[in-house]
């Protein structure tokens, strides 16, 4: 969400954005049209409200003749103030629902492009596995384990749904116990938040109103399951005023998430890529309004997450996310995307997002600076761990020609005492 004032000075600037993120219903003419109207009509309104005080204040004072006169000046200023404001609160409520589809301004770094074949390759780390035997894929070494179960989920649960079991369990939370300890080690919080949260919350982080229909909705409660915890992380201080001193704030959160995965049927329907729940580590800074800061922490938080892949020796690639990849909200994404045998490719299990002020001005996040005007923070998010996504790289990389697994190394001393998981 962009500063009106901003919009104005930077027409073609705001324009090009736009076009470069492919928001095509986003019509930057008429947004300022309407501001120029809402400024007559407060304009107006304001001068209306002055001549009835005016004349209110006058009445006692004059003659019977002048102040029936008067009188009937100031019942029609009444009525026409009436429509004036009923005008002004069309308007006001119009141009708050467009403000909000106004993009960022993507970063000088990241490139222009209309797909994921335009992002740009920063770095790899690691080589792929070469196997000498035929690999399994991820969903049947689960079964050969006994640790992933989907036909049984599903029975219950419906599709896109999964059992962990015994070791796999144990795998998934040792995977987040890493995390946690990578990012707590470099300063992180903890927070366990809620899963449920109100609209306002998914307004203000940005994921409403374009990613409404990936959301689960609870009618009765009128509340919203979260698909990451940046939701709650980042609202925890909005309609505050910060001062400097406490930025940055560091917050690692631990969730279950949830994502309806709407308009993805029939896609990765073999496995668990695409699922409907899933656990995350999420890690969110708010940071004082300055580029450079923002830019120094998105290394920070990406720079965690490549620590946790270099951890488990997968290899990995780094993408930056071109203008059409990046999001209505986001100035800069970097994606992280691991090897996954099964699908002979990188695929991502990773993001790492910078967003200015986009947030901070929706949930009217703010901070005191050292001469004592208030700024917008600036606000940045990075997944330090997905599961069960990240599972799939783990089992497809560390299998054995006989069906069993070796636990990562660094997992071990979460895995109680287990090395390798066996075929049951």
């Amino acid at each position: 969400m962009l500063d009106i004032k901003f919009i104005q000075e930077h027409v073609d600037e705001v324009k090009k954005a736009v076009v470069d993120k492919a928001l095509a219903d986003v019509d930057i003419d008429h947004i300022i049209a309407l501001d120029e109207r809402r400024r007559e009509l407060l304009y107006a309104s304001e001068q209306m409200r002055a001549r009835r005080n005016e004349l209110s204040s006058s009445i006692p004072k004059l003659s019977k003749e002048d102040r029936q006169a008067a009188i009937e000046e100031v019942r029609g200023i009444k009525s026409s103030l009436k429509e004036t404001e009923e005008v002004l609160a069309a308007i006001q409520s119009e141009l708050d629902t467009l403000m909000i589809l106004v993009p960022m301004i993507p970063g000088p770094d990241v490139p222009v492009g209309k797909g994921e074949e335009d992002n740009v390759l920063v770095r790899t780390w690691g080589t792929p596995r070469e196997f000498d035997f035929e690999p399994r894929d991820h969903e049947e070494l689960g079964e050969l384990l006994g640790i992933l179960d989907k036909a049984r989920a599903v029975k219950f649960a419906g599709g896109r749904s999964y059992l962990l079991k015994g070791a796999g369990a144990m795998l998934e939370l040792a995977v987040m116990r890493l995390a946690m300890d990578i990012v707590v080690a470099d300063g992180f919080t903890p927070v366990l938040g809620p899963l449920m949260v109100n609209e306002m919350a998914m307004e203000g982080t940005g994921f409403f109103p374009l990613g409404r229909e990936d959301t689960y909705h609870l009618e009765k409660d009128d509340k919203w399951l979260i698909g990451t915890s940046e939701v709650h992380l980042v609202s925890i201080h909005a309609d505050e005023i910060l001062d400097k001193e406490q930025l940055p704030i560091t917050y690692a959160g631990h969730s279950p998430c949830f994502r309806r995965e709407a308009g993805s049927y029939g896609r990765d329907t073999r496995g668990i890529f695409r699922v409907h729940q899933f656990s995350k580590v999420e890690q969110v800074v708010i940071c004082e309004a300055d580029p450079e800061v923002s830019l120094k922490m998105h290394h920070r938080l990406l720079a965690n997450s490549e620590r946790l892949l270099q951890a488990l020796e997968l290899p990995y690639r780094v993408m930056l996310g071109c203008t059409a990849e990046i999001g209505l909200g986001k100035v800069r994404m970097h994606e992280v995307e691991t090897w996954m045998p099964s699908r002979n490719a990188y695929s991502e299990t990773h993001s790492c997002s910078t967003l200015h002020d986009f947030q901070a001005r929706r949930l009217k996040l703010r901070y005191r600076d050292e001469d004592g005007s208030t700024k917008f923070c600036h606000t940045l998010n990075n997944t330090a761990v997905a599961s069960p996504r990240i599972l799939i790289p783990i089992l497809e990389h560390y299998q054995n020609e006989d069906g069993s697994v070796t636990v990562p190394e660094v997992l071990q001393k979460y895995m109680y005492g287990l090395t390798l998981l066996e075929p049951v």
